[in-house]
């Protein structure tokens, strides 16, 4: 399952990787809301939440769904401001029915509405559906939508109101403390971009975004199918200090592609690739092959001692050794006449992080 971001015939300069204070506000609003997610951060959001006056920590539970499950696209910029009040004000000039529509979109947990889809605000069977995903997923949640659906121009002056406490409570120590770490993976990404071209640059954002072999296309290791183009627009790459582990990519029709990607700690460890992730639990579905596991993890054995020890025949073991090797769970050596298997226990230990990170990315 990948994203796939058409930038056919796209000049490189229309890659832009730039820092956004809007964004990066997100994130942290998002480990506030999921600290579960961000383990290492778990300390930071107590602070946060400890320090935090009732009012303003009020506003943020009532408006967390635009950040908690994912965030809202006008959260993350495809044109990057120096300031959070200027990005805030480019927020302030999108439309009532643009803003809506994306709000509720996060708000109500759906999938990305087509650009066709009548808007929420004038059309009645929108409305209603919408109201419909909003109590499903709870009262405060429900309350939000009637709000937001009955007076936008309120909501919106409210949801500003909240993010500019926020950076006087927390956001403007903060981003002092990050802002040198993402000047200095912008250098990193610009130089690259410029010195070994757009392939470079896209292999130094994670292991999980690459460039298509015929260049036509960025594709992103994500949970999900989905395809958006470039075309007249160009992609926007803005690095994140609070975002790991999520690789967040706005690609809802009529949004300007975004990837707001995890900058690499000091000792980064490449992403495993969900298409791995998922053959090594495929592997793993099979009784047979967990059996053999069971005996390999006591120490490497032959095709023949597997075969002895479950009551099996040669060429059935092999078969579910090649499965297993596929899926890099074994590793196979050989002494003298005899192969020995040896399972591959960092790797096997690791699947359920590596599941974690693939369904979190």
């Amino acid at each position: 399952m990948t994203l796939r971001i058409d930038i056919s015939g796209l000049p490189s300069e229309r890659l832009r990787f730039a820092a956004s204070p809007l964004a990066e506000l997100t994130a942290m609003l998002h480990v506030l809301a999921e600290p579960g997610h961000h383990p290492q951060l778990a300390g930071w959001a107590a602070d946060v939440w400890a320090g935090l006056r009732p009012e303003p920590a009020e506003r943020l539970r009532e408006a967390e769904f635009l950040w908690r499950s994912s965030q809202a696209d006008f959260l993350v910029p495809a044109r990057p401001r120096p300031t959070l009040v200027e990005e805030l004000d480019d927020v302030d000039r999108i439309d009532d029915e643009t803003y809506v529509t994306a709000a509720l979109v996060t708000t109500c947990g759906s999938n990305r509405v087509h650009f066709a889809a009548p808007s929420p605000l004038t059309d009645a069977a929108a409305r209603e559906r919408a109201l419909d995903l909003a109590q499903a997923r709870g009262a405060r949640q429900e309350a939000f939508a009637e709000r937001l659906l009955a007076d936008p121009g309120a909501v919106r002056a409210r949801v500003r109101q909240t993010l500019e406490q926020c950076a006087e409570a927390f956001f403007d120590t903060a981003w002092a403390g990050v802002a040198v770490r993402l000047a200095t993976d912008l250098r990193l990404k610009n130089d690259l971009l410029k010195r070994q071209g757009i392939g470079a640059a896209l292999a130094s954002v994670s292991g999980a975004v690459t460039l298509a072999p015929d260049g036509d296309c960025i594709i992103v290791d994500k949970l999900q199918d989905k395809a958006t183009a470039a075309h007249g627009t160009g992609v926007t790459f803005i690095p994140s200090v609070f975002g790991s582990p999520h690789l967040v990519v706005v690609h809802a029709p009529g949004w300007q592609p975004v990837v707001q990607y995890p900058v690499a700690e000091p000792s980064p460890s490449e992403p495993v690739s969900l298409e791995t992730v998922t053959l090594r639990l495929e592997a793993l579905a099979h009784p047979v092959r967990l059996r053999l596991l069971r005996t390999l993890a006591r120490g490497p054995h032959t095709t023949g001692e597997l075969a002895h020890a479950w009551e099996l025949t040669p060429p059935e073991v092999s078969r579910h050794l090649a499965v297993l090797r596929r899926a890099g769970l074994l590793t196979a050596r050989r002494h003298g006449r005899y192969v020995r298997h040896t399972l591959n226990l960092p790797d096997l230990t690791a699947l359920g992080a590596d599941l974690l990170a693939a369904v979190l990315r």
